[in-house]
Formats: structure tokens, sequence, C-alpha cells
């Protein structure tokens, strides 16, 4: 019983629908056929399409300075600290070969043999 009146609902909304989606569709504007002269052909011809010249004449390219200061910042911080990098850096390789640990003096040879 209420199968019919779902049936019904459904071709009312499908109607609805289709009647709104014809409405918004745009008509075509009726083409002006007139003739054109011989100069308006040649002139038509002469111009370009797209006026790609007339909107990169209002663009002003801003070109940025360079940023000196903050260079100048990082040298100056680069100049500071590696002195004490450097330092670190010979400390370190030189405990790291002071202790040899994948050397014949590893301790660990020590440890095989006691056991």
């Amino acid at each position: 019983m209420r199968f019919p009146s779902y049936s019904r609902l459904l071709a009312v909304l499908v109607l609805v629908t289709g009647g709104a989606a014809l409405a918004q569709r745009r008509q075509l504007q009726d083409f002006q056929g007139g003739e054109m002269t011989q100069q308006e052909r040649e002139a038509a011809r002469g111009r370009p399409k797209y006026n790609i010249n007339g909107y990169t004449k209002d663009i002003q390219i801003k070109e940025e300075p360079v940023p000196w200061m903050a260079i100048g910042l990082a040298a100056v911080a680069f100049a500071v600290t590696a002195p004490f990098a450097w330092r670190i850096y010979k400390g370190t390789t030189k405990e790291m070969a002071d202790s040899n640990v994948f050397g014949v003096s590893s301790s660990r040879v020590s440890e095989a043999d006691d056991e």
C-alpha cells in the first residue's frame, strides 16, 4: 500500500529536478552574421587575440635585497664556534684512538683468556 505513494513521490521529484535543471540552461545568443569589410578583417587579424603585454606592464617585479645582516651573523656564529668544534673533534678522535675498541689490545681478549 505504501509502494504506490513512494513511486508517485519519486516521479514528482524526478520531474521537478529535471525541470529545474532545464530552466538553468543558458540560451545561446544569436550570432550577428553581418559581413565585415576588408579593412575590419585586416584590423582584426593584426590585433592579438589575447592582450598579454597589457597585463605584464602593470606588474612590477619586486627584487628583494640580499640579507647581508643575516649572512654576516651566520659567518660570525660559525667563526666563534669553529675553534671549539675543532677542539672537541680532535679530543674525541684521540680518545677513540687510545681506547682502540676494535684492536687486539681490547679488554675482550683478556676476558676470553681468563675463562
